[in-house]
């Protein structure tokens, strides 16, 4: 892969005198291939902090392309950010690229991304933010897309003895989210060795049908879950298949203690022969016959 910001120049006929490095200019070259200035190096024949040299490398065309397009886009015009987009179209490739474009256009229709003083932050500061905030971009790729920045943790980490931590980003899980999410995650999902749920509650209606017994149970309330995920619908309907034998061990436990709770664990699937999430049963009992169980076991020796 191509890097558009190494220090090695390439020979070009044009010069321009700059007072930072965050203030340099793009152009293209003769060829129309684009071009995207490296850093300022200091002229050798100019006085120290005055002129300095600018050194440029070629980027593939079409790398260089789609990099304006975003910057369009995320409304960045001047150069810094034009170069940090072109590192991670560069970096990325296009596709996840893309796809961090699309996650930072959906955070910005919903409110966007707020600064530690609260104002909002820009579209393209939205963009950067979940490039560095990103599980899927290692930090490889980061130390690459963000140079400074990186040098600059390093420092400070140096300097205090402990890594600086990584800022969680802040999303809204919407409609838009989950139809942008899915796509992306069709492409390769993995494989699962083992699914494996628990329901605990009491059965309400119960149909048997022949060697089977069909429980129909409701979750009406959702747990407490880590800061970030998304709320789960509450109200999700589950049909347990549980075999007749294994039902009448615990259907008279249930009778006689209406406090008493199944405890049924099984494979869950997504079946649309019924309404909702479908459970088959590979083991069952109550919470009072675990207990009591639990207590007749001889104690287990450290």
């Amino acid at each position: 892969m191509i890097d558009p910001w190494r220090r090695d120049t390439v020979e070009r006929n044009s010069t321009t005198t700059v007072a930072d490095d965050d203030s340099t200019t793009t152009d293209t070259d003769a060829t129309g291939v684009g071009v995207v200035p490296v850093a300022a190096a200091p002229s050798r024949d100019a006085a120290p902090d005055v002129q300095r040299r600018v050194s440029y490398v070629s980027v593939p065309p079409d790398v260089w392309a789609l990099a304006r397009a975003f910057a369009a886009v995320l409304g960045e015009t001047m150069p810094p950010p034009l170069r940090i987009i072109t590192r991670v179209v560069d970096r990325l490739g296009s596709d996840r690229a893309r796809a961090l474009l699309g996650q930072a256009l959906t955070v910005e229709a919903h409110g966007g991304l707020t600064l530690p003083d609260g104002t909002r932050r820009t579209p393209g500061g939205t963009f950067f933010y979940l490039v560095r905030t990103s599980d899927e971009v290692s930090r490889t790729d980061k130390e690459y897309i963000f140079p400074r920045r990186a040098a600059a943790v390093s420092s400070t980490a140096a300097t205090r003895g402990a890594p600086a931590p990584a800022p969680s980003a802040l999303l809204t899980w919407t409609d838009e989210t989950y139809r942008a999410l899915t796509p992306q995650l069709q492409q390769d999902p993995g494989r699962i060795a083992t699914v494996k749920i628990t329901v605990i509650g009491r059965p309400g209606t119960t149909v048997e049908q022949g060697t089977a017994v069909a429980l129909a149970l409701v979750s009406q309330t959702v747990p407490d879950l880590p800061k970030g995920l998304p709320e789960p619908p509450a109200g999700t309907r589950y049909t347990v298949f549980i075999a007749r034998k294994q039902w009448a061990k615990i259907a008279a436990a249930l009778a006689a203690d209406p406090e008493d709770a199944a405890l049924i664990e099984g494979y869950a699937a997504l079946d649309p022969r019924v309404d909702g999430i479908a459970v088959y049963a590979t083991g069952a009992t109550t919470k009072r016959l675990q207990a009591a169980k639990r207590a007749t076991q001889p104690a287990t020796t450290p």
